[in-house]
């Protein structure tokens, strides 16, 4: 075995080195291809079923929102239409209160030693930007009685007849010089 021969079995045994490297790279290039080649479509299938649970995400919150609106609306209407019943049913009741104060009115104030001869129920004024109703008006030659007529009567309503009789006589002039007097009524105290 010569020099030559050691040289040239080293040489074929690089050249099979180089072939086996080569095809091991092309496997290996052709194994990365194949692996991004599945992921690709992997992600798109997982892109897919996203966009699907979110389309399908999107139509649930979708309905749940139109029912909600529905179900809001619904309960709005039934809360004004309780709200008008309520205040038309106050209405009445604080009609029928006033329709039994009223009578009575002349015959207290006079006995309290009050000339009183004329009762007005639900007067009102509206001059400039003064807006005053008064729920029963009991009157005399010099003596005014207003009287604020409560189903029921709370500190909030006392407040209220206190702001009434302080704005009196700009609302009704015509009843400046009297005396006046500021009176409520109700049902429940």
């Amino acid at each position: 075995v010569t020099l030559d021969d050691i040289y040239a079995l080293f040489q074929r045994s690089q050249e099979e080195a180089d072939r086996r490297f080569a095809a091991a790279d092309r496997r290996a290039a052709e194994s990365r291809a194949e692996f991004d080649r599945r992921m690709a479509e992997s992600r798109a299938e997982f892109d897919r079923g996203m966009a699907e649970s979110r389309a399908e995400f999107d139509r649930g919150m979708a309905e749940s929102k139109a029912e909600y609106d529905k179900r809001i609306a619904k309960s709005e209407a039934i809360a004004a239409q309780a709200n008008r019943a309520v205040n038309s049913l106050s209405s009445r009741w604080g009609r029928f209160v006033e329709n039994i104060v009223a009578p009575a009115a002349l015959r207290l104030f006079q006995e309290q030693g009050m000339a009183v001869q004329e009762v007005y129920q639900r007067v009102r004024s509206a001059r400039g930007n003064r807006n005053l109703e008064i729920d029963i008006l009991v009157v005399d030659d010099d003596v005014a009685v207003a009287i604020e007529v409560k189903s029921r009567l709370t500190q909030d309503s006392i407040r209220q007849v206190l702001r009434s009789l302080e704005q009196f006589k700009q609302a009704f002039p015509h009843y400046a010089s009297y005396r006046l007097y500021g009176a409520v009524a109700a049902i429940e105290i």
